[in-house]
Formats: C-alpha cells, sequence, structure tokens
C-alpha cells in the first residue's frame, strides 16, 4: 500500500505543477488578466529567446557524454518515423476528407516536447531530465517539422521546396541553441559567470511563461466540430504512441531517466505549433485547434496513470 501511494505522489509532483499553471493560464484569460497580444508577444519570447537559453545553459554545463544518448535519440528517430509511416497508412483508411488527412497525423505523432514534454522531465528527474530530453528534443523536433510538411504537403497539394524546408530548420531558434552549446559542452569550456547567470534568467522564465501562454491560448469552443476524428487522434497521440515507446524502450534496455524521458516526451499532448502550421498551409484549423485542445486536456490523465504505472513497476 505503501508503495502505491508513494507512486501516486510522485506521479501528482510530476504532472500537477504542470496543468496547476496551465489551468491558471485558462482562467487569468478568462478573467481579462491575459489577452492575444499578451499569449502571442508571450509565446514568440518564449521561443525565440527564453527556450534557446534553457537548452544551450543546460547542453553547455553538461560534458557532451552525458547529454549525447544516442540510443535514445535514435529510438526516438525510428519510432517517430515508424509511427508516421503506420499513421499515413491509416489516415487514408480512418479519415474521409483527405484534406484532414495531414492535420490527423500531424496531430497523432507531434508532441509538444519544448513546452509540456520539458516541463514534466524537469519535474521528474530535475537536470538530469533536462540534460537527458534535450538533445533528444532538438533532434527528434527536426524530424518532427520535415515529417509535419511532408503530410500537410500531401494531403492539402502544396509543395515546399527542399531549400524552403531546410532554410527553416536552419533558422530555428532551439536547434540553433543546441548547436551552439554542443562546441562548449564538447570541449568543456567553462562560461563566464555573467554569460551563466543572464542566461539562467531567461531559462528559469521559459517554462512557467510557456505554459501560462498554452493555457491561455486553448479554446474550448471549438470543440463541437470534428468530434469524432479530435477523439481517435487524442486516443492514438496519448495511448498508442507512448505506449509504443515504452514497449520498444523496454525492450531496448532502458530505465530509469532514459525511459521516463521517452515516455514523458512521446506521450505529451500534441504541439501548439502544428495549429500554425495547418492555418499557414491552408489546412483545416479549427480540426488542429481542438486536437491540441483535447490532447493538452486528455494528457493529464494519461501522463499521471503512465507515471503511476512505471514508478510503481520500479521502471521509471
Amino acid at each position: 500500500m505503501n508503495e502505491l501511494l508513494d507512486a501516486l505522489a510522485f506521479s501528482f509532483s510530476v504532472t500537477g505543477p504542470i496543468f496547476v499553471v496551465l489551468a491558471l493560464g485558462v482562467g487569468l484569460m478568462r478573467v481579462g488578466l491575459l489577452n492575444d497580444n499578451f499569449v502571442d508577444t508571450g509565446a514568440k519570447l518564449v521561443f525565440n529567446v527564453a527556450l534557446p537559453a534553457l537548452l544551450f545553459i543546460s547542453i553547455s554545463k553538461t560534458r557532451f557524454e552525458a547529454a549525447a544518448n544516442f540510443g535514445l535519440i535514435g529510438l526516438g528517430l525510428v519510432g517517430t518515423l515508424a509511427i508516421f509511416v503506420a499513421l499515413e497508412w491509416g489516415a487514408r483508411r480512418w479519415v474521409a476528407t483527405p484534406t484532414d488527412r495531414g492535420v490527423f497525423v500531424q496531430g497523432c505523432f507531434r508532441s509538444n516536447m519544448g513546452i509540456i514534454g520539458l516541463a514534466l522531465c524537469v519535474n521528474a528527474y530535475g537536470e538530469a531530465g533536462l540534460v537527458a530530453a534535450s538533445l533528444y528534443l532538438g533532434l527528434v523536433t527536426i524530424l518532427f517539422n520535415v515529417l509535419a510538411v511532408m503530410t500537410l504537403s500531401r494531403s492539402l497539394n502544396t509543395h515546399r521546396s527542399a531549400g524552403q524546408l531546410i532554410k527553416g530548420i536552419v533558422r530555428n531558434p532551439l536547434i540553433i541553441g543546441i548547436v551552439a552549446a554542443l562546441p562548449v559542452s564538447w570541449a568543456g569550456i567553462e562560461l563566464p559567470a555573467l554569460v551563466l547567470q543572464s542566461g539562467q534568467y531567461f531559462a528559469n522564465l521559459s517554462l512557467p511563461l510557456a505554459l501560462l501562454c498554452t493555457g491561455a491560448a486553448l479554446d474550448f469552443g471549438q470543440l463541437r466540430r470534428d468530434v469524432r476524428t479530435t477523439l481517435v487522434v487524442g486516443g492514438i497521440k496519448l495511448v498508442a504512441v507512448p505506449l509504443v515507446f515504452v514497449v520498444c524502450g523496454l525492450i531496448a534496455g532502458f530505465r530509469g531517466v532514459d525511459l521516463g524521458v521517452l515516455m514523458l516526451m512521446s506521450g505529451a499532448p500534441t504541439a501548439a505549433a502544428s495549429y500554425v502550421m495547418v492555418r499557414a498551409m491552408g489546412g483545416n484549423a479549427v480540426l488542429a485547434a481542438n486536437i491540441i485542445a483535447v490532447t493538452t486536456l486528455g494528457s493529464i490523465l494519461t501522463t499521471s496513470v503512465g507515471v503511476l504505472v512505471l514508478r510503481a513497476a520500479g521502471l521509471m
């Protein structure tokens, strides 16, 4: 009984603070203390400055051998690619409207790793979780972006050149922050205290501000449309995808922090950036928004259950 209570307490300590801040964002938006301008500006600040600073500081302070878990990263890349192929096959059979198939596929595989996934890893494991998740986040995010463009372009009959795709990846602030930190980590360079402390201020800002903006941006008024497709995506994203990753991780011999990071990152809700991309490319933005709202709410339960099960089994 004590072991179960300990597992429950650990599960709540991981997921509880994340969703308290998300709920605070929803509440502050409702009472008018936050508005759309704040959300837009805050999201840009997080994406362009605060989150890259967090990743840079985390990786640069860690020895490269500790930060670069190539087994974990390799499983993330291969697993994402395999799930994407399966979803592309399934979308042709499960989604009646051809132009919605790309939205469906992206909603199922593209996790909000940079905000919610990273915050969950920090809550679960502290600095060790942040280090393990940082390079995983950077490299798998590149694959996310490539696959998202591919599936949306195919279903919407649009086209983006390889040059445009590469330019978008090279200019991604998260990738820039990680790439800039790698030589520092590799060479074991000691950064000046002024740089570390200044960067840490922005790093400390990133997750709370990102979660507030995510909560404030949720629109539950759109949930009446495309309910069936939205719920199917939610089931795949929050249950099937993390289950596949956890099983593959167990087979590969991952335990502890590695297995926990794999589950928390793959089980995070659909990335908010998926809505921006769908809207920019002329797709079904309402469906994309529904998917984000439902998976964000549903992940409160599914992530807590996942943490509870792995913790009770002594695997996390």
